[in-house]
């Protein structure tokens, strides 16, 4: 299923169950700007986009991905996804997305400086702090926003640090930026155990302590979720990358396994672990599966491998619609995206308000204003399924889209 199919699926489930109007479900579908430009480097041209999707709550708020598969549509979706994630974080933002057509690995580094700032030529008109703020997304990090930054601050003529997010530190970034999202993962799991351990007398401690964990993908979402879930008693028994996984049963020593990773360049060839696939570590028999990776992990053909009682998305879109159909048939609790992995824009939330302030809070307090931000979302999204009777996706949706609407409304429109 493309990106796209995805979304429209679960819109109609939701819009069933809260009985929306056909002009209020089309009002949700709509995209507010799409802003198409070509760029070119060296004699070749690049598609790149700017999509704004809706501003009832606020400006824009978005990543930047640079991929060979970037297209009009999947960056339509991701921004209609961001939408509903600022929404249900209850942060004062709308939706947005950008993304250029290109393989960044095939550009030397001044290239890639020169592509990202016509980027910014481009689309200067559409980006600020009050319109729409970029932030990193797939292929693109923090030094690829400081170049972003100074170009348009050159376009402007005047200093505007809290148009992009996820800057470095000299120029007003976040030194918790990196961790956030993993973070925020693990807060969500911790608040999700705590809430069944309450209700449904599940994970309780000491059982807490010894929920297994396979983590698919370890870059830094993926590696920081597994740091913290392990700091906090978790095991960890499976870790996969790029190319391949490991696997222990009693449990990866997750802190030994970033060095080594770091040393190899793989997680491959760990002490005391087995060597097992991708695919092999997402139908383990474990108490939660994170993918961490990329989209569309568990879809219908592999669904009803799937052995674990939660899966925590952490990737954007790892599970598809017809698979979730048949995990909950199975019982297995998903813990959605727009839920999971929203520590990343609320990270960039705290940036923003830092940035437009001009007062630094410390980290202690980042911190803590974060954890309740994460913990309070999750509580929300928790309560709605109980009382609905309904799956965690379907009322995180719910939440998210009665917000806009009533955002709207407020409006007039």
């Amino acid at each position: 299923m493309t990106i796209f199919e995805n979304v429209m699926d679960r819109i109609d489930t939701v819009a069933e169950v809260l009985g929306l109007s056909d002009n209020d479900k089309e009002y949700i579908l709509k995209h507010k700007r799409v802003s198409h430009a070509t760029l070119k480097v060296n004699g070749k041209e690049y598609d790149a986009w700017r999509i704004l999707h809706n501003d009832d709550l606020g400006p824009g708020k978005g990543g930047i991905r640079y991929h060979p598969n970037v297209s009009e549509d999947e960056v339509k979706s991701l921004s209609f996804w961001m939408s509903i994630k600022n929404s249900l974080a209850g942060l004062p933002y709308g939706g947005a997305k950008g993304g250029i057509k290109v393989n960044p690995k095939e550009l030397t580094k001044d290239e890639l400086q020169e592509l990202s700032r016509k980027y910014v030529d481009a689309f200067a008109d559409v980006l600020g702090d009050n319109i729409d703020i970029p932030a990193p997304d797939v292929n693109t990090n923090a030094e690829v926003m400081g170049w972003m930054l100074d170009e348009y601050e050159k376009v402007k003529g005047a200093h505007a640090p809290a148009t992009f997010t996820g800057k470095p530190l000299e120029l007003g970034g976040l030194e918790t930026r990196n961790e956030a999202t993993g973070f925020g993962g693990w807060l969500v799991l911790r608040e999700m155990m705590n809430l069944k351990c309450i209700n449904q007398k599940m994970y309780c401690p000491p059982e807490h302590e010894h929920v297994t964990v396979a983590v698919q993908g370890f870059g830094n979402v993926g590696k920081y979720f597994a740091k913290y879930a392990y700091m906090n008693g978790l095991r960890i028994v499976a870790v996969s990358d790029s190319k391949g996984a490991v696997y222990n049963p009693d449990g990866l020593e997750i802190n030994k396994l970033i060095e080594h990773k770091q040393e190899t360049g793989a997680l491959k060839g760990f002490k005391n672990s087995k060597d097992i696939t991708n695919e092999e570590l997402l139908e383990l028999k474990v108490d939660v599966v994170a993918p961490a990776a990329l989209e569309n992990q568990i879809t219908e053909d592999n669904a009803d491998k799937i052995k674990a009682d939660m899966i925590l998305e952490l990737a954007n879109g790892p599970v598809n619609s017809k698979a979730d159909k048949i995990l909950k048939e199975k019982g297995v609790t998903v813990i959605p995206d727009i839920l999971a992995n929203a520590g990343g824009v609320v990270s960039s939330y705290q940036e923003w308000v830092n940035n437009k302030l001009g007062n630094y809070m410390d980290k202690e307090d980042v911190l803590k204003l974060f954890e309740k931000i994460m913990v309070d979302a999750a509580k929300k999204v928790y309560i709605e399924s109980s009382t609905k009777n309904t799956d965690l996706r379907t009322a995180a949706y719910m939440l998210a889209i009665q917000r806009i609407l009533k955002a709207k409304h407020a409006r007039g429109r």
